[in-house]
């Protein structure tokens, strides 16, 4: 195992977390690993909380991909981005003394509006009109023009976000060692006027995806990256694609994406 020597605290629930932090900063601090206090100087970014939390922690230290991210929950939930939990904390110290952990590779996907620095996100990419009527865009891939979408909206989602949001409404669930990005409907309008794919469709790391909003009606997109709002005024265009960073996520061996698939789902 890589020698870690320092850890930072992502904990969003403030006071109500500070005791599981110190009982955490014990902890690695007997493995030889010191608790710093910015995120900018830990070889170990470890959350506490759920998904919602370690998304966030991923967020607010800019995607980092020079160090490690690490779940651990503070509940008895199970979840797809956090391996550890807080009620089981010998079980993370055994883990780190036995070196019964490996790193895993998550993609990112990247998200740029308009002519702005790009943003990433590591679960889903959401943009659907704000007023209560269909928005219509041109979908390319690479430069061609696949289809003229009319609908709620469009969902691109990561191989690890395809069991979330992009699930519920009907997508496929992808092995995260497929590096791609999917491209999910939200209600397309289908009939002998306005025609699309209607389904979902995967689109390796080399093929990017445009969308150009329709600018014959003032929709003002709402977008989202993971949990948060994404707030672009007089959006005209959207260029996603699988970026080449990848985030680093200590886990337990033998508990691989598709055994939280099956837990979760079966």
């Amino acid at each position: 195992m890589i020698n870690y020597k320092s850890v930072y605290f992502y904990a969003p629930h403030g006071e109500e977390t500070e005791e599981i932090r110190k009982e955490l900063s014990e902890l690695f601090n007997r493995l030889g690993i010191s608790t710093v206090e910015s995120d900018a100087e830990a070889d170990i970014i470890a959350s506490l909380g759920g998904d919602g939390a370690f998304l966030q922690a991923v967020r607010r230290s800019n995607f980092r991909d020079d160090c490690v991210y690490l779940g651990i929950a503070i509940d008895s939930a199970r979840y797809f981005y956090v391996d550890f939990h807080y009620q089981d904390i010998k079980s993370l110290e055994e883990a780190f003394e036995r070196d019964d952990i490996d790193v895993r590779n998550y993609p990112a996907l990247e998200v740029k509006v308009n002519d702005n620095n790009p943003s990433y996100c590591l679960n889903e990419f959401t943009l659907r009109s704000s007023i209560v009527r269909t928005i219509k865009m041109d979908v390319y891939i690479n430069d061609f023009l696949f289809e003229q979408f009319n609908g709620d909206g469009i969902l691109v989602s990561t191989p690890t976000g395809s069991t979330g949001y992009n699930k519920s409404i009907g997508g496929a669930v992808v092995d995260p060692l497929i590096h791609a990005m999917q491209v999910t409907e939200l209600a397309s309008v289908n009939n002998n006027t306005h025609r699309t794919l209607g389904t979902s469709f995967l689109l390796n790391k080399d093929r990017p995806l445009t969308l150009l909003i329709d600018k014959n009606t003032d929709y003002y997109p709402v977008m989202s990256l993971d949990n948060e709002a994404l707030s672009v005024r007089n959006t005209e265009k959207v260029e996603l694609r699988m970026s080449d960073k990848l985030i680093k996520t200590l886990k337990l061996k033998n508990n691989t994406f598709w055994h939280k698939t099956q837990r979760n789902f079966l």
